[in-house]
């Protein structure tokens, strides 16, 4: 056990909460790219749709508590929960930090959660060195980072694929008209698993700091006002809108239908919860950008504007190195006080 001085426990948990809120702000493009994009909803309409839902999150993980696997992978299945200090806390929540405000400035739509992935390694790895590295959790995120992309573009096309079948009498009008209604309905179920799966990153973080600061006994699971706090983060970030990353999503990497922005958000959402029911801290950057190319492609490859995706999947290669770096380097300045 680490001593920590309550106000200094207290700032660590606003800078989580930070990052949480940096994370909505950051992802906000996720949830709301292709509803706005499509025009089916108003930019400001879209933010506060997708706060909602991703504050809405908390009352699904109360009526299925195994969805919050997530939380436990962040909090001790990356490094040792007995390594972690709260300067390897620290170094991890600024590496993340600082990857995402560049990113965000950038207009570039990389993965928040392996930016702390990233931080949190860098950070762990200065500190205990590569034995405290918890390997099995580390390689399912790894490997996630080439399977969401791909399952979430794979998914998409099935989904153009089958529902233009199912479409295939109805009237152009009635089509579109259904396509609208199921599309809304798709954006919140993504919206929803968006805040499932993020908003937990930030949980696993504050809870492995209670348990390393002493603060937290007994069993290791994440307290409900540590949920609800992340939650209520998360949801005010999103309102806050990242209209750069938006701009790209939604309309730089391809143009959108109705029928596209519906199959790639209902895409998503399936890999997300899918994700969050195994305990994996998925980008959801990573989901719906495949997705959406899925949904592009699946009309014509040369609908997608590829040097854009192309551009997209540098900056993915990049983050894990980038923020390990930068969350090494603020756990060492750490023990310089």
């Amino acid at each position: 056990m680490h001593e920590l001085a309550l106000p200094l426990l207290i700032g660590l948990i606003i800078v989580a909460l930070a990052f949480d809120f940096l994370n909505g702000l950051h992802d906000a493009a996720n949830a709301i790219a292709t509803v706005v994009a499509t025009r089916l909803l108003k930019p400001v309409h879209a933010v506060a749709f997708a706060a909602f839902f991703n504050f809405a999150a908390y009352f699904v993980t109360i009526l299925f508590p195994s969805l919050h696997k997530v939380a436990e992978t962040i909090g001790k299945g990356l490094i040792d929960k007995d390594l972690v200090t709260p300067g390897v806390v620290f170094g991890a929540l600024v590496g993340a930090m600082f990857w995402n405000v560049v990113t965000w400035l950038k207009g570039i739509p990389s993965s928040s959660s392996h930016a702390l992935v990233g931080g949190m390694i860098g950070a762990g790895v200065t500190h205990a060195g590569v034995t405290g590295i918890q390997w099995g959790g580390l390689n399912k995120t790894l490997l996630a980072i080439v399977l969401s992309p791909t399952l979430g573009m794979i998914l998409a096309m099935l989904v153009m694929l089958v529902t233009s079948w199912l479409f295939r009498r109805a009237t152009a009008s009635r089509a579109e008209r259904s396509f609208r209604v199921l599309h809304l309905i798709s954006s919140g179920a993504y919206s929803l698993s968006h805040g499932l799966n993020d908003a937990q990153k930030t949980m696993g973080i504050i809870t492995v700091l209670l348990y390393s600061t002493g603060y937290l006994q007994g069993k290791f699971e994440v307290p409900h006002w540590v949920a609800i706090s992340c939650y209520v983060a998360i949801a005010l970030g999103t309102m806050t809108g990242g209209w750069k990353i938006i701009e790209t999503m939604g309309s730089r990497i391809t143009k959108l239908s109705q029928h596209q922005g519906f199959s790639a958000s209902f895409a998503g959402s399936i890999i997300l919860f899918g994700a969050s029911w195994l305990g994996i801290p998925v980008s959801t950057t990573h989901t719906i950008t495949g997705a959406v190319i899925g949904a592009g492609t699946a009309k014509r490859a040369s609908a997608v504007r590829w040097g854009v995706a192309s551009n997209v999947v540098v900056a993915w290669v990049i983050t894990l190195p980038a923020s390990a770096a930068v969350g090494a380097l603020f756990y060492a300045l750490t023990l310089l006080f």
